[in-house]
């Protein structure tokens, strides 16, 4: 499934939900289902500098592949990160860099967040392209 496929189906899944309480819990539940990050991970390198809550990011390569772990000391932050590990996930790092990361601004999900969290969606989509730049040979 390609990127822009993968943004398609979370939107699809998001536009089931009639209101945004429901949403929301979503979202969270998405957070919930994150890989388990080890608390050794949560180091300040890996801390994405901007957030109100604290969210960590570890970027790896295998095979070609991003691979994305990451935590947050807030259930809705670590579910918006959950967002982009879904989608960029197992993906080049050149697929990463090239994302037009649309879903984000098409789910409304900034517009019902705080200015400082919505800001934290583009500071998790930055540093996840950072990790992939740095990932290319």
């Amino acid at each position: 499934m390609t990127i822009t496929e993968k943004q398609q189906e979370l939107l699809d899944e998001l536009n089931l939900f009639q209101d945004w309480t429901e949403r929301y819990e979503y979202v969270i539940g998405l957070g919930k289902k994150l890989a388990p990050m080890d608390e050794s991970l949560h180091t300040a390198d890996r801390l994405i500098k901007g957030c109100q809550s604290q969210v960590w990011l570890e970027s790896t390569t295998e095979n070609g592949k991003m691979h994305y772990l990451a935590d947050s000391d807030s259930v809705i932050t670590k579910g918006m990160i959950a967002l982009f590990v879904r989608i960029l996930d197992n993906e080049s790092p050149d697929d990463v860099l090239s994302a037009d990361l649309s879903f984000i601004d098409k789910t409304g999900l900034k517009e019902h967040l705080a200015p400082t969290r919505a800001n934290a969606l583009t500071l998790m989509s930055a540093q996840m392209k950072k990790g992939a730049l740095e990932a290319r040979p």
